[in-house]
């Protein structure tokens, strides 16, 4: 089975999440890690834009980002003109980040989601398809 390529950055407050998700799909995924492994804290940006670029240079597939509340590191990923990061606080969101936005970058809150919502949301993202249509007219009007 030929495994997908990830790219995976977490601050401080995801660190747990992020060894979790790695240990549950690493039979699926290779992941480039990107984010701290220790609970120090750290600035999110640091780990966010590793991550961004390997999208951006279709070094991996897709990018994971996880962070206390998700947000700053899906703003943090969206200042890049190649990305299209949305934040995934439930499965429904994840699958329609991917259904109607074209996600290639999931933001995960690990504050507020316990690991088993935590790996369910992120493999709702992953069975996911771009529905195309409609939406790349307004996948397309993103870029400034």
């Amino acid at each position: 089975m030929n495994k997908i390529k990830v790219s995976i950055g977490n601050d401080h407050a995801g660190t747990s999440l992020k060894k979790s998700i790695i240990d549950h799909l690493k039979n699926e995924i290779d992941f480039i890690n990107h984010g701290t492994d220790e609970t120090d804290s750290v600035d999110y940006p640091d780990f966010v834009h590793p991550v961004a670029i390997d999208i951006e240079k279709g070094v991996s597939t897709f990018g994971i980002l996880i962070c206390g509340s998700a947000n700053g590191v899906c703003m943090t990923a969206n200042k890049h003109q190649g990305i299209r990061a949305g934040l995934a606080w439930n499965s429904e969101v994840a699958a329609l980040i991917k259904q109607h936005n074209n996600a290639n970058v999931i933001c995960i809150p690990a504050r507020f989601l316990t690991e088993n919502e935590a790996l369910h949301v992120l493999k709702t993202y992953m069975n996911e398809e771009f529905e195309g249509g409609r939406h790349q007219n307004r996948i397309d009007k993103i870029p400034c």
